[in-house]
């Protein structure tokens, strides 16, 4: 049964993607380069959120809560400005290359336009966000264990997995017109991405801080998240795939999700994955 979770979830989540790998990116080499290029972006994005994030954690006071909140809420947003720049400065340099390429070619002609490196550009950022949302979720799909035995939701996984899915699918779209904006200097279009970016990114990591240790009214959120910095009861630090809130007295939260709780919205706030 979890095998079978496992490529389920792994074909909801990947396989429209790589769909579009297959049939539009994988023949040309150049667009293969473009798109490794967009996921290093993103990647490099990605690490310099998750620094600032721990540097932020690290600086405040765990038992306070509407600072939490507070950090929580910098962070998402912070996240999401900081992958746009990003896109922005991937999108400068690929002006700059489609020059080279014009000068280096005989009749005068890019091989490949802006939209296409757009479209090619999307996918990169979505697929790089999506492995990163989802590969320790898959990793915990082969268990042991069954999903929804304490009484959760046991349509986590899936849940999960498509909402990977639309994120690819929402990071591809935010590419394309990100570039058509700034290809046409059309501001509106870049400034409706980063407010959907923003909306997005608000709408699956809205936290509830207020404590409880009642593990009645404990929920879990089934969306997946990015990474970023954690304090791990002991003093270690690490990296988590999940919008998830841990409280020391809750147990090691290194542990497989199979042995507790995952999501426990109603603990005091002391870390949160950015989307």
């Amino acid at each position: 049964m979890t095998l079978a979770v496992f490529f389920g979830c792994t074909f909801i989540a990947f396989g429209p993607a790589l769909g579009l790998f297959v049939f539009t990116i994988a023949r040309d080499p150049l667009r293969i380069i473009i798109l490794i290029a967009g996921a290093f972006f993103w990647l490099v994005s990605l690490l310099l959120s998750s620094l600032i994030w721990f540097i932020a954690v690290k600086a405040s006071d765990p038992r306070d809560e509407p600072l939490q909140k507070g950090l929580l809420i910098f962070g998402v947003m912070f996240s999401v400005l900081l992958q746009e720049a990003f896109r922005f400065l991937y999108y400068k340099l690929l002006r700059k290359a489609i020059e080279g390429l014009v000068a280096l070619s005989e009749d005068g002609c890019s091989p490949i336009s802006i939209q296409q490196m757009a479209y090619v550009a999307g996918v990169g950022f979505g697929l790089m966000s999506g492995a990163f949302s989802m590969i320790n979720l898959l990793a915990d799909t082969l268990g042991p264990g069954t999903v929804g035995i304490h009484g959760d939701s046991q349509l986590y996984f899936l849940t999960s997995a498509f909402m990977t899915m639309v994120l690819i699918f929402l990071h591809t779209f935010w590419g394309i017109l990100f570039f058509h904006g700034c290809e046409h200097r059309r501001w509106w279009e870049i400034t409706a991405v980063v407010v959907m970016h923003l909306a997005v990114s608000g709408s699956v990591c809205g936290v509830d801080p207020a404590p409880s240790r009642d593990p009645e009214v404990l929920r879990d959120v089934p969306v997946p998240s990015h990474p970023c910095p954690s304090l791990h009861p002991g003093g270690k630090s690490g990296h988590h795939l999940l919008c998830n809130i841990f409280s020391p007295e809750l147990g090691d939260p290194g542990q497989s999700l199979w042995g507790r709780h995952w999501v426990h919205l109603r603990q005091p706030a002391n870390w949160c994955g950015l989307l």
